[in-house]
């Protein structure tokens, strides 16, 4: 006597919806694409995969004609009347935009801004230092931020604050352009020099 295993589909599903076993289902967490199964609309507008479009057709029977040749069926513009669906290798489509995505991301240059504080009553020796690295970092390519806080009875003598930001300025201005001028906001004066393109 043989013993038959009965899946528990045949009887939730019936039998037309079981042909889903044999198509490819996409995790859902891969991404937010509308692709095969995921697809929820009760009409779509088809694109075969050369372009040519098959007219207004039922959900099922769109996916019935992407799976038919192999294919998937991705929904291209969902806000579209009715939503628009194409047949496509969405392995291929999804390898493409990421690969778009990471050309993309080459051609996109970060620039890091570096912050510096100075003080108005700073001397000699630490602004020469505090300017050595502003230049070392203007030289890399990257911007610097420079602060100036007034606290207390400096805020009556900003014109000497404003003389050695004006100072600093001067002797960056062979590798930095000046992007935001010298600027006082409540207590703190401040200023971004951005290298000069080369």
């Amino acid at each position: 006597m043989k013993w038959v295993c009965v899946c528990p589909l045949f009887f939730r599903q019936g039998i037309r919806e079981v042909s889903v076993i044999n198509r490819k289902v996409i995790p859902n967490n891969v991404n937010d694409d509308l692709v095969n199964e995921k697809i929820r609309f009760k009409e779509v507008l088809v694109i075969n995969s050369d372009g040519e479009q098959l007219g207004i057709k039922m959900r099922r029977e769109a996916l019935d004609i992407a799976f038919d040749q192999g294919l998937d069926l991705l929904c291209v513009a969902p806000k579209a009347t009715p939503p628009v669906c194409k047949v496509l290798d969405y392995g291929k489509y999804r390898f493409e935009q990421q690969k778009k995505a990471k050309e993309a991301k080459k051609k996109q240059h970060v620039t890091e801004v570096k912050p510096l504080r100075l003080s108005p009553v700073i001397d000699k020796h630490d602004f020469e230092t505090k300017l050595r690295h502003a230049r070392s970092w203007l030289e890399d390519g990257m911007k610097v931020k420079i602060d100036m806080r007034f606290r207390g009875r400096m805020m009556t003598r900003l014109e000497v604050g404003k003389k050695i930001m004006d100072s600093f300025i001067q002797e960056c201005a062979d590798l930095a352009s000046v992007e935001k001028k010298p600027l006082l906001e409540g207590n703190t004066m401040s200023t971004v020099l951005a290298p000069k393109k080369k």
